[in-house]
């Protein structure tokens, strides 16, 4: 799968899951990390873990390996490195106090109603 249909699809497994205002940064040409990162929030813990654990079961189905996962038993912020996309799945208080979007901004923004990538 090519990193765009990646990204596309690991946004999807966290809207399915309910995470909250979904976006995809493009990083290619700013950032070395990954060439996308995937943004979203849940509202308790219990649904950052949710959000968390789909993502990875999605990578898993996909025979696609998972580089790292931080913050999990916390659930305050989890980042999600599924190589070329990293997914940072937030509790909303953290999401509203680092505003990666911000840190971020002259990369590309994109949400799932809002394509192409």
């Amino acid at each position: 799968m090519s990193s765009e249909e990646l990204v596309k699809y690991f946004a999807e497994i966290a809207d399915d899951k309910k995470a909250q205002d979904i976006v995809i940064l493009k990083m290619k040409g700013i950032s070395i990390i990954a060439d996308y990162f995937i943004i979203c929030h849940g509202n308790s813990e219990k649904q950052v873990q949710a959000i968390a654990d789909a993502l990875k079961e999605a990578a898993e189905k996909k025979e696609l390996e998972i580089k790292r996962m931080e913050g999990y038993d916390q659930a305050r912020w989890v980042l999600v490195d599924l190589g070329d996309v990293i997914a940072h799945v937030f509790h909303k208080d953290e999401r509203d106090y680092y505003q990666l979007e911000k840190l971020w901004g002259d990369a590309p923004l994109y949400t799932l109603e809002k394509r192409p990538l």
